[in-house]
């Protein structure tokens, strides 16, 4: 099995902003922060707060002077940055970068530069591929954890994280209750002669039946419209013994 990807911030310059790429990291099974010469040394007081509880890659982050330092051990490198002209290094989506650091058997990185103005030339040179994303051309500012979050997402799709149900709802209604639900409807309906004319009674109730089956009612769904129903149906409650 492949080992995770190390995310590799070169220079970067706000706190913040490294524990947001820290909590991007954790939101996605991610742990090996690597920080180049960060501009405001480490430990930064400011990157807790907004890790939002992934201290623990704030806790392993390790600091280097130099990208080369950092990616020594390094298999594979990828650059995050815009494809320049004259670059003839490969260039991958995020989804494609995750296929081959998991296709890998030894250490891969991902490099993310200074939130100003990115990798730099040098930085760019130790990688053997670049990284990008189709983005606006009319604004192509990612942040940082922007950044991260889509490169660790897509390295997550592969891995055995815990993926939230599709959905919470009960399983549908038997349709003994959902015949009950239509034909209480139906019953209040037709004391109010919706079902007339008498020729498009037919087609009217088929209609109707059509849109609550479609529905997949559950039975707690089906119990609430035919409180709803009795509640429409029969007096206000202050009123039934007058």
């Amino acid at each position: 099995m492949a080992e995770q990807p190390a995310i590799v911030l070169v220079r970067p310059q706000l706190g913040e902003n490294i524990g947001k790429a820290a909590r991007a990291m954790l939101n996605f099974g991610l742990t090996d922060l690597r920080l180049v010469a960060p501009r405001d040394g480490w430990p930064n007081p400011a990157a807790g707060p907004a890790a939002a509880g992934a201290d623990v890659v704030l806790e392993r982050a390790r600091v280097y002077e130099t990208t080369a330092d950092a990616v020594a051990e390094c298999a594979l490198v990828f650059a995050t940055t815009v494809r320049k002209r004259g670059d003839t290094k490969p260039v991958v989506g995020p989804d494609e970068a995750a296929e081959q650091i998991h296709g890998l058997a030894g250490k891969s990185a991902i490099l993310f530069g200074p939130e100003r103005s990115g990798l730099d030339a040098a930085d760019v040179s130790l990688a053997r591929t670049i990284l990008t994303v189709p983005i606006n051309p009319e604004f192509g500012s990612l942040n940082l954890a922007q950044a991260v979050i889509l490169c660790a997402y897509e390295w997550s799709r592969a891995k055995d994280l815990v993926q939230p149900p599709k959905t919470d709802a009960l399983p549908p209604a038997p349709q003994e209750e959902l015949d009950g639900l239509i034909a209480h409807l139906d019953r209040l309906l037709s004391q109010k002669n919706y079902f007339l004319p008498e020729e498009r009674a037919e087609a009217s109730r088929r209609t109707l039946r059509n849109v609550l089956t479609s529905a997949n009612w559950n039975h707690l769904e089906v119990r609430t419209m035919r409180g709803i129903f009795s509640t429409l149906e029969n007096p206000p409650r202050g009123e039934r013994r007058r």
